[in-house]
């Protein structure tokens, strides 16, 4: 009736959202610009300031530049209000950067705030400080944290641990004792809160220092339960590494298993271990696998590469020094109960840390304490369900009698992505059973039948992995794959329909899975694979085929008989087959004739050399060059009329001994331990992404972590070393210092082990082994005989890579005399580093030298467009930046002569990253700035090769600051080799913050 009143539906929808709104401050992200803001900043009022800096912040959350505003919102630092200070805190946190001179003014207004009553607002003071990262308040920000990490909040002092990353960013190489020491203080904190953020703090800041963890470990196990939730993570990780560390792998864990099978005499115990009588080795049990994975938990970077580059040997071996016992080290007992209950954690994350300390420390028969936290998390986390999947199928592979019982929790949902179902088919392919494949294969049926045809093409290659793991069951597999492959669907012309012909494909292989089990029990199976080659019309499955019949010519009886007929249809349908089935055909070809009995071979010769004549005139030239190939390999063939006989005659014959090198040779049984032998942690990023990510460390060395009397002798044995000039070996072969070093390179080599072998192995070593390179050492007056004979010697510790250049020997030095000599090393790998052993009077110093990483780079011209457009296909985990602080401009007398500043300060940088690596100038951006002492946007790019692969590596330098003062750079690396990326751009900032002599 009445019209004009009447209620839409888009009406009440928009009553309902500002209902929703009332009482929030929602309206100021509609238009935050609708009201001067300036003059609320001036206000009196405390509400209308705190309404303004509303403002700003709903500007700066859209991307709005607003730092004009900085110095009127620095003003209000010292407002009582405590709305007003968090407000601005949160505005300085945001520009601090962009503007240092002015944040530099409420410097004050900061540390006045540390004294206020109110914990809030000391924590946002500190903060503050914290976040401002200029170098020159980084002494203040340290006494800062230093006063806050005692105050009597916990918030504050949660803060405070915070606060120590951010310091540590800033590189205070003189300031990093004073730092670690406010982490082991906030580390014997006795709230959970602070003791989770110092965890953080830990590991970012000083992950190896293990005597922090020493001094309060068994109060850090106690507190663990109650740590948050992201902090138990961490604290669990750095536990684990710290029983590691001190105490060695545990005797009767996982991964000691192949060590106890053999010599501690383990039984079978709850289906773990299974019986090895005679040598067998149960499936329950892969002790080989579990060796390779305890391996790559501890190996580094170094060893990983040298052991891929080398022969791949799984067993690892351990010292018996090197492990513990549980009933021994109540170290080990107190981690295994405080990390029992997290099994059960509402976070998915701190799951899998509390698994991954169960796995590797945990007693064999106390593993399968993993399994139904595992299950329930797989079940009830959707989110974390594929991470969750890849740690449990590197429990399944090494063990998969877990889960072998639970195998109905890894049946497909309809619901699950793919990455999800293809590791659920893997991992029921893992833990099949003789009991259970029958209940899985019928799953398996029906997953054939799935409209996505991908995932049944993996189902069909998961059910071939089955029957090769499982030699009771493979008839009725193959009874199924074969009907799989005569079907009427399978008839037609597959190409046009989509995943139909993966599924062929995989039924096909899956097929030739089981055939290379014992192809002479299935002849007859192949028989019918070569029958079928009629009806299959897929490229990829035919020429699977036609590989079959190359392979097995010779097996059996029939087989033989049917070659020329099976040769004749492949050379009458050579014309129209696709180019790999062609090049299958010719290799079939070769091998058949090879073979060939007496009286097939004229027949199949005139076959072969017509398949020959086709295949030099096919338009693909792949198809023609091996055509040629293959006629120059089988002349002598072509030439006889009958098979030559094993002779003296035909063993002269060299092209018949090369092909029947390349093409009679036998099938080498495949290892799956070749495919993948890189495991990384459980639970961490590297393990799904299958490399290791940026901040990945292995487990450290057994037993790497000494006491405090023998970290004393370790002091000492560095400054030993520092004094004796081995960094005089720069002059020919630069090496990298430990600051500089990639976080990659987790293994700690501990320079101070000084080990006696006493006269005779020195006499030996003098002998056999050139000296390379000292200098005089400081005599000590508590010595009883003048150092007057130091025979040193450097031998290499690889035996393949790197590799060292003899050179002239040196017998002995005077009191008081001192020599030089060069080493000369070739480097072969960016993180292979020379380990040398320096002996002097009975004693032993270990010595690593690491190649220079700019000149394992050679220049590399493009022009700025290609430098664009390879930049932008390397974004995300190929992408590394750093920041450091450049000095070098401001000594330039250039500076002060008139010349151009911004050219000054290109020369300056072009000079310096040049003079340290093999680069290429790309362009250089001058920047667009009100004033000509401002260089912030001055931008810098450099392109080059890595030598040994070729892959590209972008550098781009970005400046920011005032002409005459210290410039911040930003420093830029894109590259697809992630950890050679990471340890140049550490090696890049290294040098631009080191002072050049020649600046001026």
């Amino acid at each position: 009736m009445f019209n004009q009143f009447g209620s839409t539906a888009e009406t009440l929808s928009k009553a309902s959202a500002a209902v929703l709104r009332i009482g929030t401050d929602a309206h100021l992200y509609d238009d935050p610009e609708d009201v001067n803001i300036a003059p609320l900043l001036d206000s009196k009022f405390e509400s209308e300031k705190c309404e303004a800096l509303k403002r700003l912040l709903a500007l700066i959350a859209q991307g709005f530049d607003v730092s004009n505003f900085f110095p009127q919102v620095v003003k209000n630092v010292a407002s009582q209000s405590s709305e007003v200070k968090k407000l601005v805190y949160l505005y300085l946190l945001h520009y601090a950067e962009k503007r240092p001179n002015e944040a530099l003014l409420s410097i004050n207004y900061f540390q006045k705030d540390l004294g206020d009553p109110n914990p809030l607002v000391r924590a946002w003071a500190l903060r503050t400080m914290a976040g401002i990262r200029l170098h020159v308040i980084a002494p203040l920000a340290l006494a800062a944290v230093g006063k806050c990490a005692r105050d009597p909040a916990v918030y504050v002092r949660k803060c405070a641990a915070n606060a120590l990353p951010k310091l540590h960013d800033l590189r205070l190489e003189e300031h990093a004792p004073a730092i670690e020491e406010l982490v082991g203080i906030l580390l014997n904190d006795h709230s959970p809160g602070v003791v989770g953020a110092a965890a953080a703090a830990f590991t970012s800041i000083c992950p190896n220092n293990f005597s922090l963890i020493g001094k309060n470990y068994k109060k850090l196990c106690q507190i663990l339960p109650d740590v948050e939730e992201w902090g138990q993570i961490l604290l669990i990780g750095t536990l684990l590494r710290y029983v590691v560390a001190r105490h060695g792998l545990v005797r009767e864990s996982l991964m000691l298993s192949l060590h106890g099978l053999e010599s501690n005499g383990f039984y079978e115990k709850d289906g773990l271990v299974g019986d090895k009588k005679d040598g067998d080795k149960s499936d329950s049990f892969d002790a080989n696998l579990v060796s390779l994975v305890s391996k790559c938990y501890i190996e580094g970077p170094d060893e990983y590469l040298s052991r891929s580059n080398g022969v791949d040997t799984v067993a690892a071996s351990f010292d018996s020094k090197e492990t513990t016992s549980v009933g021994d080290n109540e170290d080990v007992k107190i981690l295994l109960q405080c990390t029992s209950p997290l099994l059960w954690s509402n976070n998915s994350a701190v799951v899998l840390a509390a698994a991954g300390v169960q796995w590797i420390v945990a007693p064999l028969e106390d593993v399968k304490k993993i399994v139904k936290p595992l299950l329930f998390l797989l079940r009830s986390s959707t989110a974390s369900k594929y991470v969750v999947l890849c740690n449990i199928l590197v429990f399944a592979k090494a063990v998969p009698s877990l889960f072998a019982p639970h195998f109905e929790d890894f049946f497909i949902c309809s619901s699950d992505a793919y990455q999800v179902k293809a590791h659920k088919l893997e991992m029921l392919s893992l833990i099949a059973t003789t009991s259970s494949i029958s209940s899985i294969l019928r799953e398996f049926e029906d997953y054939i039948k799935d409209p996505d045809r991908r995932f049944a093409a993996d189902t069909v290659a998961a059910i071939g992995l089955c029957a090769k793991r499982l030699p009771e069951i493979p008839t009725a597999c193959l009874n199924g794959l074969l009907a799989l492959v005569r079907q009427e669907s399978f008839a037609g012309d597959l190409e046009l329909v989509d995943g139909e012909a993966g599924v062929l494909v995989q039924a096909v292989m899956s097929i030739q899975t089981i055939i290379e089990r014992d192809p002479l029990s299935h002849e007859k199976v192949i028989i019918q694979l070569f029958r079928s080659l009629d009806s299959v019309k897929v490229a990829a499955a035919r020429a699977t085929i036609i590989w079959m019949v190359g392979v097995y010519c010779s097996l059996g009886h029939i087989i033989p008989r049917m070659l020329t007929t099976i040769t004749k249809y492949l050379a009458w349908s050579f014309k129209s087959e696709a180019s790999e089935t062609k090049l299958q055909i010719l290799n079939t070809a070769a091998k058949v004739l090879i073979s060939a009995e007496v009286e097939d071979f004229q027949m199949l010769k005139k076959i072969v050399l017509y398949v020959l004549e086709l295949g030099e005139c096919d338009l693909n030239y792949d198809v023609r060059d091996r055509t040629r190939f293959l006629k120059k390999m089988l002349s002598y063939k072509l030439a006889c009329h009958e098979p030559t006989e094993d002779s003296v005659a035909s063993q002269e014959n060299i092209a018949e001994h090369v092909v029947e090198h390349v093409f009679g040779r036998k099938l080498k049984p495949f290892s799956p331990l070749n495919l993948h032998n890189r495991f990384y942690l459980p639970g961490s990023l590297s393990q799904v992404v299958l490399h290791a990510a940026p901040g990945y460390e292995p487990l450290p060395k057994p037993c790497s972590f000494v006491v405090e009397e023998h970290d004393q002798l370790s002091d000492s044995g560095r400054q030993r070393e520092a004094m004796s000039g081995l960094n005089g070996s720069q002059e020919s072969s630069e090496t990298v210092d430990e600051d500089g070093s990639s976080e990659y390179d987790s293994e700690s080599y501990n320079g101070s082990d000084f080990s006696s072998d006493g006269d005779e192995r020195n006499d030996a070593n003098d002998a056999a082994d050139p000296l390379i390179r000292f200098s005089d050492i400081a005599v000590s007056t508590d010595q009883e005989e003048p150092r007057s004979k130091r025979a040193l010697d450097l031998c290499a510790s690889y035996n393949n890579v790197p590799t060292l250049i003899p050179m002239e020997e040196l017998s002995c030095l005077e009191p008081g005399q001192s020599a030089k000599r060069l080493i000369q090393v070739r480097f072969h790998h960016h993180l292979l580093p020379m380990r040398l052993s320096l002996h002097y009077n009975g004693k032993n110093v270990p010595v690593k030298l690491r190649p220079d990483l700019g000149y394992l780079v050679k220049p590399f011209s493009i022009t700025i467009e290609e430098f664009l457009s390879t930049e932008s296909r390397l974004p995300g985990m190929f992408e590394y930046t750093r920041r450091c602080t450049f000095t070098d401009h401001i000594k330039d007398t250039r500076m002060e002569n008139g010349k151009d500043k911004f050219l000054t300060i290109c020369e300056s940088i072009t000079l310096k990253v040049l003079s340290n690596s093999n680069l290429h100038l790309v362009s250089v951006d001058l920047p667009v700035a009100s004033t000509l002492e401002d260089a912030t946007g001055l931008r810098l790019r450099f392109s080059s090769k890595i030598l040994s692969s070729e892959i590209p590596l972008l550098i781009t330098i970005t400046v920011q600051g005032k002409c005459n003062e210290d410039l911040n750079l930003t420093v830029k690396i894109n590259c697809e080799e992630t950890v050679f990326g990471l340890n140049l751009l550490n090696r890049i900032a290294n040098f631009m913050v080191e002072t050049s002599s020649s600046a001026s």
